[in-house]
């Protein structure tokens, strides 16, 4: 079995050297103004992106308790969406739809979202948008005062045609829109900087739990466990069981040859050399079987520690 010990910021580069993110249409939240440079560049400087985007087609589908999880690929690009029924999922033209294989796919999440370091990348998306052959232009982005986006690209005409909702399901007016987060169907637009659009249906996210930049307090204590404790074995990232399952609310107890955790209704039963383990009263299996890399310490995949937060 090869193993090795390798050193954070390298193997940091190598989960996340082959994803690539597409260029976003969002940034800083703050006042857009137009100017009058020359330079491209200083009409619509680089800002910090508040969504990202990360698009591709459906390869995959896989159904598991309370999310599908749906591998989208992008030429060489590879990552993974987790959908659940707190995910938008509209066409291009702002109906709702159901995802299904083969679809070409953009996805929309927060660029502060705390995120795992594993290969293929997992998110959790706020939107996703399926593309049809339908006219259809989609904005994600924070919009302030006068409805201009962040990095002054497009301007809001707000009419009586407009279709305005949002997620808690309040009533929206126009004058509600003003400083939100937006999910925006257009398909027209003027020439000018910023365009200016009259859009067929603005959805004011607003039932959004967690403000982007916010960190949950066990995510950033389990990504600190696996920047600094984690061994590479077949290719495969493993990191220390029985310190992340205990940051993460997990009962750990030692069989000799493995550990049961479990939390509530969940139970785990993994033992160390074989690939198999047992979820609840059902099997699943590890692509690298736990080992003990170091006196005392099991090592598990670092897709596991996805599953067990949950």
């Amino acid at each position: 079995m090869k193993m090795t010990k390798v050193v954070p910021f390298a193997m940091s580069a190598l989960l996340i050297g082959g994803a690539i993110v597409a260029p976003t249409a969002s940034a800083n939240e703050g006042k857009a103004v137009v100017t009058n440079a020359k330079d491209n560049n200083e009409q619509n400087p680089q800002v910090q992106p508040i969504f990202i985007k990360i698009a591709g087609t459906i390869e995959s589908v896989e159904k598991r308790e309370d999310s599908t999880y749906y591998t989208v690929k992008e030429d060489k690009n590879t990552n993974v969406f987790v959908v659940n029924n707190d995910t938008l999922v509209f066409d291009n033209t702002g109906k709702e739809v159901k995802l299904q294989k083969g679809d070409k796919v953009t996805a929309y999440t927060y660029a502060n979202k705390p995120m795992l370091t594993i290969y293929p990348p997992q998110y959790n998306p706020e939107v996703i948008i399926v593309e049809t052959k339908e006219m259809g232009i989609v904005e994600v982005d924070f919009f302030n005062k006068e409805l201009v986006n962040t990095d002054n690209t497009l301007k809001l005409n707000v009419g009586k045609e407009t279709e305005l909702l949002s997620l808690s399901g309040k009533k929206v007016k126009a004058e509600d829109l003003a400083e939100q987060h937006l999910l925006v169907f257009y398909t027209i637009a003027t020439m000018s900087i910023p365009a200016q659009t009259p859009p067929s249906k603005v959805v004011v996210l607003d039932t959004i739990a967690q403000e982007p930049g916010e960190v949950d307090p066990s995510k950033a204590a389990v990504q600190e466990i696996i920047n600094k404790d984690f061994y590479e074995v077949e290719g495969t990232k493993m990191v220390p069981l029985r310190l992340i399952a205990e940051e993460l609310g997990y009962k750990v107890e030692s069989t000799g040859k493995g550990a049961i955790i479990s939390k509530g209704a969940l139970s785990y039963t993994i033992t160390r050399g074989q690939k198999e383990y047992g979820y609840n009263k059902a099997l699943r299996y590890f692509k690298v079987a736990p080992a003990l890399l170091e006196p005392k310490k099991t090592y598990v995949p670092v897709e596991f520690v996805e599953e067990l937060m949950k």
